[in-house]
C-alpha cells in the first residue's frame, strides 16, 4: 500500500491516465474497424476515406504514448495493402 503523499498522488494520477489512455485506444480500434468493415463490404471509395480518418488517428495515438511507432506503422500498411488490393 501507498505511505507517502507523493505515492497516493501517483496512483490517483495513474487511475486518471489509464482511463484516458484506454478511451484513445478505443477510439483507434473504432477507426480502424470502420476500415475493415469497408474492405469487407469490397467498396472501394468508402474503404480509403475511411482510411484517411484512421491514418491521423494513428498518428495520434504514437504521439500520444498509446500506442508504439511500429504498431501503428504495421496496421496502417496492412490496411493500406488491403484497400488497394479491392
Amino acid at each position: 500500500m501507498a505511505n507517502t503523499p507523493q505515492a497516493k498522488k501517483r496512483i490517483r494520477r495513474n487511475e486518471r491516465r489509464a482511463e484516458i489512455n484506454g478511451a484513445r485506444v478505443g477510439r483507434i480500434r473504432t477507426f480502424v474497424k470502420k476500415v475493415e468493415a469497408a474492405i469487407a463490404g469490397g467498396d472501394k471509395t468508402v474503404a480509403a476515406e475511411a482510411l484517411s480518418a484512421a491514418q491521423p488517428e494513428l498518428a495520434r495515438g504514437v504521439a500520444r504514448g498509446v500506442l508504439h511507432k511500429n504498431t501503428a506503422a504495421r496496421k496502417f500498411a496492412r490496411l493500406t495493402k488491403a484497400v488497394t488490393s479491392l
